[in-house]
């Protein structure tokens, strides 16, 4: 099995503080790729904001099985075009895993259809992270709780939906909590938001935080083929139907015609 992969980054905070560039020399998104081709099934490559079509062309993401997205400064520097080719892709089955500030990101609250806001601070402070679902597949080898040193606080009320399946919480030194790892499907996409990762701390470099997005992208692939009918809204004749029907009705449209998008 290779698990074709794509880590997102946005490229800016890297060329633009030096505290960042201490921490991310070859950049976010190379340190995050590295972690993740120590799994011999992720076959890992990158992608930046300012690469043509942002390194997400249709053809590069007909060939990508799970896409990791990391931004921050500029999320509305991203093409609508390429959200929408994300979203797609995402309905029809590459999996999404959506880190830190990536919550507001565009092709995340697209797929969410809710504000994805929350309280935060800058204060260096401790997170404690608590494995809340030890038997996820994202949790496995993962200990009951870690701490990260220096974060950024995210505090609730996170306004996402309802997730599927919560796997982390975390707790930090001012006394917030956080939903920090959260599971949804959209269409037959896998999604994954996890929390951890300002910039200005050397959380990528954690080993613990490595192995969560290793098991992220095993859960978020999806082997199956590519759903494409996922898109379709099929006009059904009449004489189509499974059981003999009798038309009754005036209608809109002609056999075969598409409808109202």
């Amino acid at each position: 099995m290779t698990i074709r992969t794509v880590v997102w980054g946005e490229n800016i905070h890297e060329h633009t503080n030096d505290i960042v560039r201490g921490l991310y020399p070859d950049g976010m998104h190379e340190t995050i790729a590295k972690s993740l081709a120590g799994d011999g099934e992720i076959e890992v490559s990158t992608a930046t904001l300012q690469e043509p079509e942002h390194g997400l062309s249709e053809e590069r993401l007909e060939r990508t099985d799970v896409l990791l997205w990391w931004g921050h400064k500029d999320h509305g520097a991203v093409s609508d075009d390429v959200v929408e080719r994300v979203a797609r892709r995402v309905h029809e089955g590459m999996g999404l895993i959506v880190l830190h500030s990536g919550h507001f990101a565009k092709p995340f609250k697209r797929l969410m259809g809710t504000p994805c806001a929350l309280k935060w601070r800058e204060a260096g402070e401790r997170e404690r992270i608590w494995t809340v679902n030890p038997g996820h597949p994202i949790a496995a080898g993962i200990p009951e709780n870690f701490v990260l040193e220096n974060e950024e606080m995210y505090g609730e009320f996170f306004s996402v939906p309802e997730p599927l399946e919560t796997v982390f919480i975390s707790w930090f030194a001012g006394g917030e909590v956080f939903r920090s790892g959260m599971t949804w499907r959209r269409g037959a996409g896998n999604i994954f938001y996890f929390r951890p990762g300002h910039e200005t701390y050397p959380t990528y470099h954690d080993e613990t935080v490595q192995k969560v997005l290793r098991n992220a992208v095993r859960w978020a692939y999806n082997p199956a083929p590519a759903l494409k009918s996922v898109h379709d809204a099929p006009n059904v004749p009449v004489d189509k139907a499974l059981e003999p029907i009798t038309e009754r009705g005036p209608r809109l449209h002609a056999d075969g015609e598409e409808g109202y998008r």
